[in-house]
């Protein structure tokens, strides 16, 4: 666990909490549960070590529990992608009615994505709301399989939307007990795994689900083999809740063992604040919604696309429909290495943006093997999202961030429902050469406001493109100035008249933030793990 002593309180700002009398307060509880550690003795079968909440063996096996919470739901997302024929063609309905299944579930995540830390630590608890969300989640899936088996696609649309209500949140609840667990140098590697095991419950729903169909008896008719794919999916979602209800218990197990309080996401949404934001963050938000919109709806809709213009086989349309989720499970971390070796994140996201418009009009224009593309493609995914997410944290100021990130959360989810909607009317009306221009013309939006980013930041001095070497350079001389506090007090503050908080340097954001990522942060950094990372920086 993090702990400041009374040298690196006086020597190194940069480590101290949001409010100086919350120094000896967390001194008082590390030493307290320090205390209350030593006391307890297991006996039995809990003195194993894979039993035992201290030991390595146990914190290994509850981190298997938390890759697989959200495993179920990165499986069922994407299965209207990978049985995008067999559902337009059991339920007889076009492209733009398709992808009202991946609609309607960004759109309750549009609000949801404000409020689902608050719900977490205010209303159920992160133990109660994990098993909810999941729950919500096994619901939507039960509801679009049995709408499949009794032929009613408006079932599987209301499948969808309930699906929805339960998956951005339940990213919240992983990303909390992940915190809870690994609170020091595993933190790092804990995300990265999150992120690429998410990616290969994507990736093997691409690759298996087609085959399921095909394995069922071809008298049923094609509604009826549909249910019973998609029944398959149900069944990852029921493990995933199995697994939340385990880690459920085993969290609360510790928590008496080890006396301490029950995990929370450290999220403080403030709707005022968005009149605080500057330009670079609305710059940000543009950007995240052009970008996202060129990818998430294209994968959708890739399969048929695979197979018309290229000829490929249901197989291997999914296989290369995938590319982009297998590839990002292990290109992530690696690329949130170099951003963090590197710095220069501005640059690093425009070359984002610059590679997947170039992987899009590959697409479009020539007839190269798409595996090729869709690779670029992944490796273009990997790097925007390290680069962007934490552009944020330099951006604003600590206690802003769950109010931006909530907010671009909220955009993309919008951006994502509608133009999922509008990709679907291209598709049927102009065809699949359209649908690639209008993503490639929402990239190019992507790029101008990348540019514009990088304009307006140089005027202001350049912070947002620093490199590394500067950033530990300034760090050391002292010129990192903090950002300015809003004139408005906290409620329930410390100290008798409300105090201010004191945000905290862009360089403890921007460790504090990158360390969710997987980037390998200094041995001298402690990594303040109240404020969570959102389902969206690890997409």
């Amino acid at each position: 666990m993090a702990s400041f002593n009374d040298n690196e309180a006086g020597t190194d700002d940069e480590n101290r909490p949001l409010l100086s009398e919350q120094v000896e307060a967390n001194k008082k509880d590390e030493n307290s549960e320090d205390m209350n550690n030593e006391d307890i003795e297991l006996t039995g079968c809990g003195a194993t070590a894979a039993c035992n909440p201290h030991r390595t063996l146990h914190r290994f096996l509850v981190l298997i529990l938390i890759c697989f919470l959200s495993f179920g739901s990165y499986f069922c997302y994407d299965n209207p992608s990978a049985l995008q024929n067999q559902i337009k063609d059991a339920m007889e309905v076009d492209t733009s009615k398709f992808m009202l299944l991946y609609s309607l579930y960004s759109w309750p995540n549009v609000l949801l994505c404000f409020f689902g830390g608050f719900l977490l630590d205010r209303v159920f608890g992160i133990r109660l709301g994990t098993v909810i969300f999941s729950i919500f989640i096994v619901l939507g899936q039960c509801i679009f399989a049995l709408g499949a088996s009794l032929n009613s696609y408006n079932i599987m649309l209301a499948g969808r939307f309930v699906f929805g209500l339960g998956g951005e949140n339940l990213a919240v609840a992983q990303n909390t007990y992940a915190v809870v667990w690994f609170k020091e140098k595993e933190l790092n590697m804990v995300f990265g795994l999150q992120l690429s095991f998410s990616r290969v419950g994507s990736t093997l729903n691409m690759n298996i689900m087609k085959p399921i169909y095909d394995l069922t008896n071809d008298a049923f008719p094609s509604y009826q083999r549909l249910g019973i794919a998609l029944w398959v999916g149900a069944g990852f979602t029921i493990f995933s809740l199995l697994c939340g209800v385990y880690l459920g218990y085993l969290d609360g197990r510790a928590a008496k063992i080890l006396k301490r309080e029950a995990g929370s996401t450290g999220e403080k949404i403030q709707l005022r604040d968005i009149k605080d934001f500057p330009l670079t963050l609305w710059l940000m938000f543009f950007i995240c919604v052009a970008y996202y919109v060129a990818v998430f709806p294209f994968i959708g809709l890739g399969i048929i696309f695979f197979e018309d213009k290229f000829g490929f086989s249901p197989a291997e349309a999914n296989a290369v429909n995938s590319l982009v989720y297998f590839i990002s499970a292990g290109a992530s971390p690696l690329f949130g290495f170099l951003v963090d070796r590197f710095g220069r994140n501005v640059y690093w996201l425009i070359l984002g943006v610059i590679l997947t418009l170039a992987s899009h009009g590959l697409l479009a224009f020539t007839f190269l093997n798409p595996f090729v593309s869709m690779s670029l493609m992944g490796c273009a995914y990997s790097i925007l999202a390290c680069a962007l997410w934490p552009i944020v944290a330099f951006i604003m100021p600590e206690y802003q961030l769950g109010t931006a990130y909530g907010f671009m959360q909220s955009i993309q989810n919008l951006g994502l429902a509608v133009v999922s909607q509008v990709a679907g009317l291209i598709a049927d009306k102009y065809g699949y050469l359209m649908l690639e221009v209008f993503f490639m013309a929402c990239l190019c939006v992507a790029l101008i406001c990348g540019v514009l980013l990088y304009l307006v930041d140089a005027s202001r001095g350049g912070f947002l493109n620093l490199s590394t070497r500067q950033r530990e350079k300034l760090k050391k001389e002292g010129e990192i100035q903090v950002q300015k506090p809003l004139s408005t007090p906290v409620k329930g503050g410390a100290g008798p008249s409300g105090a201010y908080i004191r945000p905290q340097s862009p360089f403890h954001l921007r460790n504090r933030y990158l360390s969710r990522l997987g980037a390998k942060l200094p041995d001298t950094y402690n990594v303040n793990t109240k404020a969570l990372a959102r389902h969206g920086v690890l997409q």
